[in-house]
C-alpha cells in the first residue's frame, strides 16, 4: 500500500449530542470506502455491536482509515467515530486525543443540545481545529437558519463557516471531504525520528491476544520490531499492523501521522493501558501526556439467576471487560443471591448496555442489584474509605458522638439541561425534587430569534444545576424527558464530593436482614423509599406457611412495614365424620407447627422474585 507523508494524512473525529446523525455521516460511501452493493446488505458499518444496531447508539469508538482524491492529490483520512450519549464521554475523550481536527455534528430540526456543548469544549481544551456541519436538512421539520443562528450565539461560530448537509441522502457530503482537506491540519512527525507511538484504544482478539490501536507520531513502526512500553516497561514484538478500512488490512509500516492497529502478542489487556507510549528497544523516549483514566460512576452486583452458573458469568463478565476497559469487577458474596461481582460502570446506559452484552454475546442469564454510587466515608482517625456497596455502609450507631464515623461525602455533578421555556417551570421543580442546589440559567435566544409553537421556533433555556449523583443514576432521566415532553436534553460532569446526611436502609423477612436489598438513602427521603420498596416487597414475595413481617429500618427504627398472611392449608380435608374434638386437635397442631415455623423458619425467596423485583420500575 501507497506510503502517505504527514502532509496528506488528516486525523478527526466527528463529535454530537447522540442521534443528531454521527454514524450514518461516518458510513457515507463517498470515497468508496464502503462498496455501495455492501451498503444495501450491511446499513450500518461502524456500530459494529448487535447492541449498537437494536438501540441506534454507538457504543463502542471506531477507526477507520478511507482514500480521497482531491486536486489530483491522494489523501488518507483516518476517521474515528465517538459514542454520543454522556455515559461514553470517556470514548469521545480518548479518540479527540488522536485527533487534529474533529466534526461538531448539529441537528438541523433539533438544534444545539446539552451534550453538543459539552464535547464542543473538551475539542476546544484539546486546542483542535473544529468544522461545524449542519445535519438532517432533508428534514421537513428542519430550520437551519434558525440553529445557525443558535450555533453563534452559543459557540461563537461564523454562521459561513457551517456546512449544511444531509447524511442519510449525501447532500453536501462532498463539502465535508473538501473542508477536512482544507480546514483540518496535517499531523507533524519526523520519520527519521525515534518511534513514538501514542496508544489510544485496545481490543482483544482470542487467537492473537490484544490489538492495539496506535497513532504514531514519530518514526516508523514496522513488522518485526521489537517495541516497549514506557508503563509497563514490558517488551513485545510486532506480528501485525496495519490501518481499518474499516476492517484490518495489513500494511508493511506505520508512518508519522498515522492510525492503525498493532498486534504484538499481548496477552492480558491490562497490559495496554490507555494513553501509553510506546518505542522502539534500545532507543527510549520521553512519555507523551497520557490523560485520566475512567471512574466509575456506578455501581451494581450481578449475580447468575442460577448459582451453579457462577463460574460461566465470571469468565463472560472477564472477556466483555477486556473490550471494555472503563469496568471494573470484582467478587462479592451475598448471603440471598449467592456469588457474584461487584461491577462499576460509568453510567446507568453503560450498565444497561454491558446487561445486554452478556446477554446477546455469551447467553447469560443474570440478576442485577439497584444501582448505587461510591460515597466517600471520612473517619475520626483521619483515614477515608470509599464505599460502593450499601452493605458495608456504616450503620447509624457509628456516627454518634465517639463513633469511628466523622462525615460522609456523595459524589456530585454539574448537570446541563436545554428545555424549551414552557417546561422551565417543570425543570426547576424537578430538580429541587432531586436536591438540585446552585440552580442558573439563561436564554439561549439568537438575536432577532423567531417566535412559534414548534421547539426550535420557541425560546429555549439552558439550566445549570448542581445535583447528586445518586439522585440521577436512576428515574431522573425519564422524568426529564415526561415532564418536557421528550424535548429536554441532559448532560452532566463530575463536579467532586460533598458533605451528606446519609443513612443505610435494610429490609427485613421475618426479622432477618436481606443484604442485596440494602439502600443508602438520603435521610429526608426514608420514610417515602422505605415505604415504596416495602409495598414493592409486599406484591413480589411469594406467601409461605406462616405470617411473614416485612419491614424497612434505618439501624433500629422500623421506618415502614407489611404483613403477608399466611398460605393456609387445609389439614382437615381428609376427614370426615367423627368428632369435633378431633378436628380441632388438627388444628391447633397446624397453629402451633405455624408459631415454631415463624420463629425458626426461613423465607422461602426464589431468584426468579428477585428478579422481578430488581428489574421492575
Amino acid at each position: 500500500m501507497e506510503d502517505y507523508p504527514c502532509e496528506v494524512i488528516r486525523n478527526f473525529s466527528i463529535i454530537a449530542h447522540i442521534d443528531h446523525g454521527k454514524s450514518t455521516l461516518a458510513d457515507r460511501y463517498l470515497t468508496g470506502t464502503i462498496n455501495k452493493k455492501d451498503k444495501g446488505v450491511n446499513q450500518q458499518v461502524l456500530d459494529k455491536l448487535k447492541v449498537e444496531r437494536e438501540r441506534g447508539i454507538t457504543v463502542k469508538a471506531q477507526t477507520a482509515s478511507m482514500f480521497h482524491e482531491k486536486d489530483g492529490t491522494g489523501y488518507l483520512l483516518n476517521l474515528i467515530d465517538t459514542p454520543g450519549h454522556v455515559d461514553f464521554s470517556w470514548e469521545v475523550a480518548r479518540s479527540l486525543a488522536a485527533c487534529q481536527g474533529a466534526l461538531l455534528l448539529v441537528d438541523a430540526s433539533q438544534g444545539v443540545q446539552a451534550q453538543s456543548i459539552s464535547v464542543f469544549h473538551v475539542a476546544r481544551e484539546k486546542g483542535i481545529t473544529i468544522i461545524p456541519v449542519l445535519n438532517k436538512i432533508d428534514l421537513p421539520a428542519a430550520q437551519p437558519e434558525i440553529v445557525a443562528q443558535q450555533i453563534q450565539s452559543t459557540f461563537g461560530i461564523d454562521p459561513a463557516d457551517i456546512i449544511q448537509i444531509s447524511a442519510k441522502t449525501g447532500k453536501g457530503v462532498e463539502k465535508v471531504l473538501q473542508a477536512i482537506v482544507d480546514r483540518i491540519p496535517p499531523p507533524v512527525g519526523d520519520p527519521s525520528a525515534p518511534l513514538k507511538a501514542f496508544l489510544f484504544d485496545s481490543s482483544y482478539d482470542r487467537y492473537r491476544g490484544v490489538i492495539s490501536l496506535m497513532n504514531i507520531r514519530e518514526g516508523v513502526l514496522r513488522k518485526g520490531d521489537k517495541i516497549a512500553s514506557c508503563y509497563t516497561r514490558k517488551k513485545y514484538e510486532v506480528t501485525d499492523l496495519g490501518i481499518m478500512y474499516p476492517e484490518e488490512v495489513s500494511t508493511d509500516c506505520l508512518r508519522p501521522g498515522q492510525v492503525g492497529f498493532v498486534a504484538c502478542s499481548m496477552k492480558e489487556s491490562a497490559e495496554a493501558h490507555i494513553g501509553d507510549t510506546f518505542y522502539r528497544v534500545g532507543h527510549p523516549v520521553e512519555p507523551m501526556p497520557g490523560f485520566k483514566p475512567a471512574r466509575a460512576m456506578v455501581y451494581a452486583g450481578i449475580y447468575p439467576v442460577d448459582n451453579n452458573d457462577f463460574l460461566k458469568l465470571e469468565e463472560s463478565i472477564r472477556r466483555l471487560s477486556l473490550t471494555d476497559r472503563s469496568v471494573e469487577v470484582t467478587r462479592e458474596t451475598s448471603s440471598a443471591l449467592g456469588q457474584g461481582c461487584r461491577l462499576g460502570f460509568l453510567g446507568t446506559l453503560h450498565m444497561d448496555v454491558f446487561r445486554q452484552r452478556l446477554e446477546d454475546e455469551y447467553d447469560a442469564n443474570v440478576i442485577i442489584t439497584a444501582p448505587t454510587v461510591p460515597y466517600q466515608v471520612l473517619h475520626r482517625d483521619g483515614s477515608t474509605k470509599l464505599v460502593s456497596n450499601p452493605t458495608d455502609f456504616p450503620e447509624p450507631s457509628e456516627f454518634a458522638s465517639g463513633g469511628r464515623v466523622k462525615a460522609v461525602l456523595e459524589p456530585i455533578v454539574k448537570a446541563s439541561i436545554i428545555v424549551p421555556e414552557k417546561y422551565f417551570s417543570a425543570m426547576m421543580d424537578l430538580c429541587f425534587e432531586h436536591r438540585g442546589t446552585n440552580l442558573d440559567w439563561h436564554s439561549m435566544d439568537a438575536p432577532g430569534g423567531a417566535s412559534g409553537d414548534g421547539d426550535l421556533a420557541s425560546s429555549r433555556v439552558l439550566m445549570t444545576v448542581t445535583l447528586p449523583l445518586a439522585e440521577i443514576v436512576t428515574s431522573f432521566f425519564d422524568k426529564l424527558k415526561s415532564r418536557s415532553s421528550g424535548f429536554a436534553s441532559f448532560d452532566y460532569e463530575d463536579a467532586g464530593y460533598e458533605k451528606s446526611d446519609l443513612r443505610k436502609m435494610t429490609f427485613l423477612l421475618n426479622q432477618r436482614p436481606v443484604d442485596a436489598l440494602a439502600l443508602i438513602v438520603h435521610a429526608n427521603n426514608v420514610t417515602e423509599i422505605g415505604r415504596y420498596w416495602v409495598e414493592k416487597l409486599f406484591k413480589i414475595i411469594p406467601r409461605q406457611l406462616f405470617e411473614v413481617p416485612i419491614q424497612a429500618a434505618v439501624g433500629n427504627t422500623i421506618i415502614a412495614r407489611r404483613t403477608l398472611s399466611a398460605l393456609r392449608a387445609d389439614v382437615t380435608a381428609g376427614l370426615y365424620g367423627g368428632h369435633y374434638e378431633r378436628k380441632l386437635k388438627h388444628l391447633q397442631n397446624q397453629k402451633e407447627s405455624k408459631r415454631k415455623m415463624k420463629r425458626v423458619g426461613r423465607i422461602d425467596l426464589p431468584q426468579e422474585a428477585f428478579f422481578d423485583l430488581l428489574s421492575s420500575k
